[in-house]
């Protein structure tokens, strides 16, 4: 048999990392996946916001965007477990029922839940560069909320346009004032243990 035969290899999951925007689950994803490839497993970070910007170059973030864009990164992140993958999605989902659809379809699936108030999640979104999204989103979000005009580019903000709508049975639940390193290495260490729960035998 060869040494590459799909057979010998582990079998793929999704770990997705959610929480409201500056919680810091897209720093936490890229450490887990690192940490993983470092243990021999073929892992990949799935960032939403570079997906979003490659599907819609201009996106309004309308529902039925929002919708589709969800779709198509959960389509994703199963052809890529389907295929002996450790993924590692990185994706606000403020909306329960997304990360419901994730689990219906993949069936090795968990959430790992970055819980942090707004004024946690405010105070690290601001002082991030501008990046995949607009920088300063609390501030114009409640600007906006508070006088009315538009800002060009911004969304509903979860956490203040709209609710992040929580799990209650979460897999994997951190507070967001850990260090990355120290996140890091309790989602690896909780991995550890969840997955060899789910081994036959």
């Amino acid at each position: 048999m060869a040494p590459n035969d799909s057979k010998l290899r582990p079998p793929g999951f999704v770990l997705w990392f959610t929480g409201l925007p500056g919680s810091g689950k897209s720093t936490l994803a890229r450490l887990v996946a690192e940490g993983l490839t470092r243990q021999g497993r073929d892992a990949v970070h799935l960032e939403m916001d570079a997906r979003r910007k490659a599907w819609f170059p201009a996106p309004t973030y309308s529902d039925a965007e929002r919708e589709e864009a969800y779709a198509r990164l959960i389509a994703e992140a199963s052809d890529l477990a389907a295929q002996g993958q450790a993924v590692c999605l990185d994706a606000t989902g403020h909306r329960r029922a997304w990360r419901e659809a994730a689990r219906a379809r993949i069936p090795c699936f968990a959430e790992i839940y970055l819980r942090a108030d707004i004024a946690t999640a405010a105070a690290r979104e601001a002082a991030r560069p501008e990046g995949q999204v607009m920088a300063g989103l609390y501030a114009q979000a409640l600007t906006r909320r508070e006088t009315g005009r538009e800002v060009p580019g911004l969304g509903p903000v979860p956490g203040v346009d709209e609710p992040y709508e929580e799990n209650p049975t979460a897999e994997c639940v951190l507070d967001a004032v850990l260090t990355p390193e120290a996140a890091r290495d309790r989602v690896l260490g909780w991995l550890a243990r969840w997955l060899a729960g789910r081994s036959p035998g």
